[in-house]
């Protein structure tokens, strides 16, 4: 019988309504401690945040479903006051949620114009110093819907999806992908940041497939001299391919002890190359993220952080695990250093077609391997990498074993093919 495991990270007790377990009892999960229900094989429901009363952001579950998966997701349908999310035990490759919910809604709050504001009146509510306490149902307020897609489309059940002949939304519709197999539902909740402590959260923020506004662009068609900005802190990017190509720079969302929150639709800045084009791109000191071909996954992934807090040096590697859809490279710039690690190689012409997919832009790529928002970890793309490429040039399950490439000077090399 699986367990569903409610975590409050809060310094408040938090009340949660139970529709389909507790004997649909209410449930107070007590500051920093966790409760735990059974849950019947096949059984279904939801687990809603109450705030002053009002019904929150809810995680609903149905357990051993279609094909003996579990189906889960974070719903804010009606409501919000706090942030939620929910995952499989020890497999973050399924969470669902936006663990900063709440901050991503004040902020666009913040931002938003007057008439906005206006239209928005009775919907959001505010403390006496104008800040975002609570949201009440966007299932009653329509132009509450496109409010919240501007900063949560793809993380959260926003619309009311698949339903009634209706077509719903298909970042919606993504929310109910099926899970791996049956295993007990983690629920964490928080005022700050809802991912579980003891899973990391690479795949925290699952964005949609949308235009991407571009906060800063840079183009390069003749190759640059890696001299003229001796002493900059950022990336030395060359674009190998016989095709010219824009990159694009994700800044995580949040950055902890060993832990960050992956950005998948607000990129920093982009970069077109001409074929066998290289350009320096200048970055802060504080980026933490990671460079790829285009917007869309799969795709590799050039992970890095430019100044580390225990040393002060950059430090990359190659990641397989969002998909693959073309070699990679990152090296050291530091004079005299070898370090370096990733793959030159093309392995996706040849490779088994149970480990390819087809991107939404048509292009063949090798699937993810730890799965995302749009299906589950792909063991023929896993094997075939390990065979290919190995854990040590590139991370391909996560885990340990990939080499740790750093560069003192605060600035890597990173080279796509």
């Amino acid at each position: 019988m699986p367990k569903i495991l409610i975590t409050n990270k809060s310094s408040h007790p938090q009340p949660f309504e139970i529709h389909g377990w507790n004997n649909n009892a209410n449930l107070t999960v007590p500051a920093h401690h966790t409760s735990t229900l059974s849950a019947p094989d096949h059984s279904s429901g939801a687990i809603i945040a109450l705030h002053d009363n009002h019904e929150g952001e809810q995680a609903e579950i149905t357990f051993n479903g279609f094909g003996g998966n579990d189906f889960i997701d974070i719903s804010n349908i009606v409501g919000a006051g706090g942030n939620l999310t929910i995952q499989q035990e020890g497999d973050p490759s399924t969470r669902k949620g936006d663990p900063k919910f709440m901050q991503n809604l004040r902020r666009a709050w913040e931002k938003a114009p007057q008439h906005v504001k206006d239209d928005l009146r009775g919907s959001i509510f505010t403390d006496k110093q104008g800040q975002v306490e609570r949201m009440g149902p966007i299932k009653d307020h329509p132009k509450l819907e496109s409010f919240v897609r501007g900063f949560a489309d793809g993380k959260t059940y926003i619309g009311v999806g698949s339903w009634g002949g209706s077509p719903g939304n298909p970042n919606d519709n993504n929310q109910s992908s099926a899970a791996h197999g049956t295993k007990n539902a983690v629920i964490t909740y928080s005022d700050e940041v809802a991912t579980p402590d003891s899973h990391p959260p690479e795949l925290t923020h699952r964005g949609p497939f949308h235009q991407i506004k571009m906060v800063e662009h840079l183009s390069a068609t003749v190759p640059h001299n890696p001299e003229a900005h001796s002493g900059e802190v950022g990336i030395d990017l060359e674009n190998k391919s016989p095709a010219p190509c824009t990159y694009f720079f994700y800044d995580n969302y949040w950055n902890g002890n060993g832990t960050a929150g992956a950005n998948f639709d607000h990129p920093l800045k982009s970069v077109h190359l001409a074929p066998r084009a290289s350009h320096f791109v200048p970055l802060p000191a504080s980026f933490k993220g990671r460079v790829q071909k285009g917007t869309l996954i799969p795709a590799t992934w050039a992970e890095f952080q430019l100044d580390a807090s225990n040393d002060h040096a950059a430090h990359g590697d190659i990641s397989l695990e969002q998909g693959c859809d073309g070699g990679a490279t990152i090296a050291s710039t530091d004079p005299g250093s070898s370090s370096h690690g990733g793959f030159e190689k093309d392995i996706v012409s040849h490779a088994p077609e149970k480990a390819v997919v087809k991107r939404k832009d048509g292009v063949r790529v090798l699937a993810s391997t730890v799965g995302n928002w749009m299906a589950g970890p792909n063991e023929a793309a896993a094997e075939w990498e390990e065979r290919e490429v190995g854990q040590r040039k590139a991370y391909i399950r996560g885990g340990t074993g990939t080499d740790d490439v750093m560069s003192r000077n605060r600035r890597l090399a990173v080279t796509f093919f």
